[in-house]
């Protein structure tokens, strides 16, 4: 390897040049493990600057690596999924000067196996990480909304779409072919966890698979495709965040994206079955404001159909990922409150 894909082999030289600085000014570095992400590994790195740099506000006093999975399983569905390619082709192409709420990247290197990658990333602490099992309400959501609408606004029907190759490609065959499998072992695990109707609806996915994956947005755009609380790092206050995990970006409609996100963090089954109309209202504005005419009406059908995402990643990703005990009730959380809010939209009727 011509670069190092974990914090153990990287040297300070090496650090201190990815940072813009000269190879002797950093004497060493501490490590700590941050984050819950089972896809990728994520590291705090503690910097012990030299001399005249230690103390100098043009140097950060820390930044966050993040590397390859350790668990093989999440490495083998990374590279079939082409997941590390996108985000490390995220922050090289896209997020400098874009204004999408993110980290600074310092730097991104894949190796052509599309599985070794390292980034170096802008430390936003005392930023912390949103929490998926405790779910936040409608109020708290809303500087994700603004969020999600400035990702979405960058690419609006724009013709750059369909000129990035790591954007177009095209998943569909891996997902027809795997999504089936998946949901059998879904349901087994989460017999005695779930409601049969929030089970049932995954066998309506199965159904209806290849209208799912062939819908039409109203409006093509750049999404996310996991925009959850645990992607999302909020600032002291809850009054500001900045969107993480950019290892499934796809096209599609921001709708989507936006429904993904109420359906999945909500925790109050009333307040969720509240809050899809206003949610879609407050993205509407912070569309309108950047710039954007939105097709209101085809975006809320794209709203609706986009409910079944939050369930439909629940199975794909529970099923890839080294399992863990918090991971199996996040993904059951993430499956059991979109179904919900998909069973109350006619989600499937659409497709």
């Amino acid at each position: 390897m011509s670069f190092p894909t974990s914090p153990a082999a990287m040297s300070p030289a090496w650090l201190a040049e990815k940072l813009g600085q000269a190879p002797d000014a950093l004497r060493g570095f501490s490590v700590a493990k941050v984050g819950t992400g089972q896809m990728c590994d994520s590291f705090r790195l503690t910097l012990d600057w030299a001399g005249n740099w230690a103390g100098d506000v043009d140097v950060p006093a820390t930044v966050v690596a993040k590397c390859p999975s350790h668990d093989e399983a999440s490495r083998s569905i990374a590279k079939l999924t082409g997941t590390y390619v996108k985000e490390v082709s995220w922050y090289r192409e896209l997020a400098a000067g874009s204004g999408v709420a993110a980290p600074h990247c310092h730097h991104a290197e894949i190796a052509d196996d599309d599985v070794d990658f390292v980034l170096i990333l802008s430390d936003l602490a005392p930023a912390r990480q949103g929490d998926q099992l405790a779910g936040l309400g409608l109020a708290g959501l809303a500087p994700c909304i603004d969020a999600a609408a400035g990702l979405h606004a960058l690419l609006w029907d724009d013709p750059r779409l369909d000129t990035l190759p790591w954007l177009v490609r095209d998943n569909g065959d891996v997902i027809r072919a795997l999504f089936p499998q998946f949901y059998t072992g879904f349901r087994e695990r989460y017999a005695d966890r779930l409601a049969p109707e929030v089970l049932d609806l995954g066998a309506g996915i199965v159904e209806k698979i290849d209208a799912y994956l062939a819908r039409q947005a109203a409006a093509r755009t750049i999404v996310h495709g996991d925009l959850r609380i645990d992607n999302i790092l909020f600032a002291p206050g809850g009054a500001r965040c900045w969107l993480v995990d950019w290892q499934t970006l796809g096209r599609g409609s921001g709708a989507a994206d936006l429904a993904y996100l109420v359906g999945t963090s909500i925790a109050d089954p009333v307040e969720r079955a509240a809050a899809d109309r206003p949610a879609f209202d407050h993205w509407l504005a912070a569309l309108r404001a950047r710039g954007i005419d939105p097709d209101e009406a085809g975006l809320w059908s794209d709203y609706r159909a986009g409910a079944l995402s939050g369930y439909f990643m629940a199975v794909f990703a529970s099923m890839s990922v080294e399992r863990t005990a918090r991971g199996d009730e996040m993904f059951a959380v993430m499956a059991e409150r979109p179904a919900r809010q998909a069973l109350m939209l006619g989600s499937l009727d659409l497709l």
